[in-house]
């Protein structure tokens, strides 16, 4: 019996992911007549994570639908804003994307992240025990089946990056709260309370304080805030998230 042939299409938004023979209108491809149509796209080279809706001869599939020959296939992308059920919305970010972990920390999104290159797997294992979704730009790493939920960062970007997940994921937004360095939550501070920490110039210069519950790290509204608080203002202007004033750079 020869293999079943089906022609799949993608949609524009996952061309980045499929081969440039595949990226117009729907093209053939064999399948093995006992694989799920998840695993025939999966195989094509893009990630799960990355997609939406099936739909074959124009109704909705599970991904375990296994394709019959003369299938048409529609791959959408994911819905957004895009749910993620089971878990506070909580996420994980791998070695290339400090610089998008530091804004979603100021904006009081919990976001852990490796700084030093863990391996795939110890990666795709956190997100799973932690139940975090694996934000990366590796696409090998969101093919693993150890993930929890994950997400492809398209852009290299940081605004990018960071207008995307927020138009994505719409995670609540609360600016001020979280430690930029570790992800801990903010108390307010006394000037006495971390002087240990300051160097004199800012000890004279600074009266509003706040500190890490978990590094003991210090903030205060230094050379740097007018920045941070251009990239606050321009997310809750656009996502609307919940605003919670309090302390600002170190």
């Amino acid at each position: 019996m020869s293999a079943p042939e089906i022609h799949i299409q993608f949609a524009p938004e996952l061309a980045l992911f499929v081969p440039h023979g595949r990226r117009s209108g729907a093209t053939p491809l064999t399948t093995d007549g006992v694989s799920s149509l998840g695993h025939v796209v999966e195989s094509t080279g893009v990630p799960l994570t990355e997609v939406g809706t099936l739909r074959v001869d124009d109704r909705e599939v599970p991904r375990s639908y296994v394709p019959a020959a003369g299938d048409s296939v529609r791959v959408d992308p994911v819905t957004r804003p895009q749910q993620v059920p089971g878990a506070p919305l909580r996420f994980l970010l791998d070695v290339h994307l400090g610089t998008l972990a530091r804004r979603m920390r100021l904006l009081g999104v919990d976001t852990a992240y490796e700084s030093t290159d863990i391996g795939d797997p110890a990666l795709a294992t956190r997100s799973a025990t932690e139940k975090r979704v694996l934000l990366s730009r590796d696409r090998g790493l969101l093919h693993r089946r150890e993930l929890w939920a994950g997400a492809f960062v398209y852009s290299t970007r940081p605004d990018e990056q960071l207008h995307d997940v927020l138009d994505r994921f719409r995670p609540d937004l609360r600016p001020w709260t979280r430690c930029t360095a570790c992800n801990g939550l903010l108390r307010a501070a006394t000037r006495e309370e971390v002087a240990d920490r300051l160097e004199s110039g800012t000890h004279r210069s600074y009266d509003v304080f706040a500190q890490c519950q978990e590094c003991g790290r210090p903030y205060w509204k230094g050379a740097h805030h007018e920045q941070l608080e251009a990239i606050v203002e321009r997310a809750l202007a656009e996502f609307k998230g919940a605003a919670f004033k309090g302390a600002a750079d170190a």
